[in-house]
């Protein structure tokens, strides 16, 4: 995908996004020195090692390894592709894509923008009727009687859309929009004869949906009083910012936690997860108006591989946890379940009990088959031919799914025991019951499986590099005065180690500009995750200052000149004991051998002020 891009586009991008604004809206720096240190967002630590040099525009945690420019730092954090991290960044600066320039897809570029500017302001509008209006009263007291704080007011920008059918339409109209993109925004609706509107949400307290940028993009509003005929909660339709299959409520906050603790837990509902995320339960989502989809499972796919379902403890709640089976496992999701006693949801449940508690219930959470069991014997009698066919026809349809041979013995072999019968015969029902479309299919894929690739044999593990070789390297990407001399001077073949080689080919290849290469520059030519950029990272970002590198430098290409020397001779010394060379191969091996020896005494040519 960045072949799309040109370079000067990236560049045009990269130099619009200051590493250190950058990270600093997500992660607390502290100067030190020249440089900018935090805790590393990426591992646990109680003492900081994640460094931001704010000269090279580039970050290392020398703690975890993780390093790199602007463009890796928000691809890791979002834990998104290196295009999805160019356009966010593109976005921030307000700076055009080249392949979003035709005129289609300026004009959808345009909507989108309009439509989140809409979005915005209407929230700012329903959050100040929620805290400064009389009419927003009864939402208040509704949130009071909830338990919600005022915190969790703030941060989730919790608001109240009045009790009426123009509010919105007269604000629209106040701030100069478009009703027709009004409408689009799916903030009010056209009557009978397109020419008036009104609102959608009226009387309804308002949870604003936001995308994994932080963006409201959509909203869910839920009524506060009316008739049992009112319908209790009202989302916003699909539009171009909004899918409601495609966006999962609250992943803008929760996706770091979800990194950290290796796992997402899914409530139904967005009180639910406010609830959870307030106790300090912060790797929470919930489903967006609908039930789990496909696509909400490939989303959380990306930060987790595991999920802990825990949904209301009504008949309603059980069957949607069943519902989610058939969404998360296709993209290979691991599949736990935590109960609560009835009649408690997550919100009411740590109310009365605690954030403690509710996570001893987390602690507990069975795998999906071993719920999916006790609740089939729960609703079927065991003892009953009818009770067991139908336990034994579910848990296999069920475990087949997986086409895990040991998920499918395993769970045959625990059927077995609740029913009391031999672990073969169940396991020849198992077979038996199977749909036979699933006995011999795979797995299904995610959209992007990871094919493992075998590595290239330059792309092999390697040993360390030297301490000259990496000292050069690094006084390089500290001291610029001195490249032109070391260029001159240092023949790259001196350098054992390819990746350094590579890195110092490089440096020490001015631009077409005549300049020397910024290190951001070098960071963009270099794949992801090699071993080449790791190397560049370590060597580059450092808050230590050397005094006199450029003496340090002249000292450290001389040694590894006479290393290469050394390494010659001893090839010539190997040469010359063969027995088998006729005396003139002898005689220009010798002589070899002594022009080596005198070059080695000779010193390199110092640089100026030396």
């Amino acid at each position: 995908m960045a072949s799309f891009l040109s370079t000067s586009t990236l560049e045009q991008v990269r130099s619009a996004s200051n590493i250190v604004d950058v990270i600093g809206n997500v992660v607390p720096l502290k100067r030190n020195g020249t440089n900018f240190v935090a805790l590393c967002p990426f591992h646990k630590e109680k003492s900081p090692s994640f460094n931001v040099n704010p000269a090279k525009q580039i970050f290392r945690c020398f703690g975890c390894g993780k390093g790199g420019d602007v463009f890796s730092f928000v691809k890791d954090y979002e834990n998104i592709g290196f295009m999805d991290a160019v356009r966010r960044l593109a976005e921030r600066a307000k700076i055009p894509l080249e392949f979003d320039q035709t005129p289609g897809a300026q004009e959808a570029r345009t909507i989108k923008d309009s439509l989140l500017h809409i979005h915005e302001q209407i929230t700012l509008r329903w959050q100040s009727a929620f805290s400064n209006e009389s009419s927003g009263e009864i939402a208040r007291n509704y949130l009071i009687k909830r338990g919600v704080s005022e915190e969790a007011i703030k941060l989730f920008r919790i608001g109240y859309a009045p009790d009426s059918w123009d509010d919105t339409v007269n604000w629209a109209k106040s701030k100069s929009h478009d009703l027709k993109l009004v409408e689009q925004a799916g903030l009010i609706l056209s009557k009978d004869d397109s020419r008036s509107y009104y609102d959608r949400f009226r009387g309804r307290l308002i949870f604003p949906i936001c995308d994994e940028q932080g963006r409201v993009i959509a909203f869910s509003g839920r009524i506060l009083s009316g008739d049992e005929k009112t319908a209790k909660y009202v989302n916003s339709p699909e539009s171009p910012i909004f899918s409601k299959g495609r966006v999962v409520y609250g992943l803008d906050k929760s996706k770091r936690a979800i990194l950290d603790t290796g796992f997402a837990l899914i409530c139904e509902g967005q009180l639910d997860m406010i609830a959870c995320y307030m106790a300090g339960i912060q790797n929470v989502i919930a489903p967006q108006g609908t039930s789990l989809t496909h696509d909400h499972a490939r989303l959380l796919k990306r930060y987790t591989n595991e999920v802990v379902v825990c949904f209301d403890a009504d008949s309603a709640g059980q069957k949607a946890t069943v519902r989610a089976f058939d969404a998360l496992l296709p993209v290979g999701l691991a599949i736990r379940v935590a109960t609560i006693p009835a009649p408690d949801d997550p919100d009411s449940f740590i109310k009365k009990r605690g954030a403690d508690a509710f996570r001893e219930r987390l602690n507990m959470a069975e795998g999906f088959f071993d719920y999916l069991l006790h609740q089939l014997c729960a609703a079927n009698d065991p003892n009953t031919d009818k009770g067991r066919l139908q336990i034994l026809k579910t848990m296999a349809e069920a475990v087949y799914k997986t086409s895990d041979a040991v998920i499918i013995d395993k769970y045959a072999q625990k059927t077995a025991a609740r029913l009391g019968v031999s672990g073969v015969s169940a396991a020849q029902e198992f077979k038996k019951l199977a749909p036979h479309s699933q006995l011999h299919q795979s797995h299904v894929q995610p959209d992007n499986p990871e094919v493992p690739i075998t590595p290239s044999e330059d792309e092999e593990q390697l040993a360390p590099p030297s301490h000259q070789e990496m000292w050069v390297l690094k006084f390089l990407c500290q001291d610029e005065d001195s490249l032109e001399w070391t260029m001159a001077h240092l023949d790259l073949e001196w350098i054992q180690h390819p990746k350094v080689r590579q890195l110092l080919s490089l440096r020490l290849h001015p631009t077409d500009e005549g300049s020397w290469p910024a290190l951001t520059h070098m960071l963009g030519c270099l794949p992801e995750d090699s071993e080449a950029r790791s190397l560049l990272i370590e060597a580059a970002v450092t808050d230590q200052i050397y005094p006199n590198s450029s003496k340090q430098i002249q000292d450290l290409v001389l040694r590894l000149r006479n290393a290469q020397i050394d390494r010659r001779l001893h090839q010539y010394r190997a040469q010359a004991s063969n027995p088998d060379l006729t005396q003139e191969q002898s005689t220009e091996a010798a002589k070899a051998e002594m022009a080596l020896r005198r070059a080695k005494k000779f010193p390199l040519e110092p640089l100026a002020g030396f």
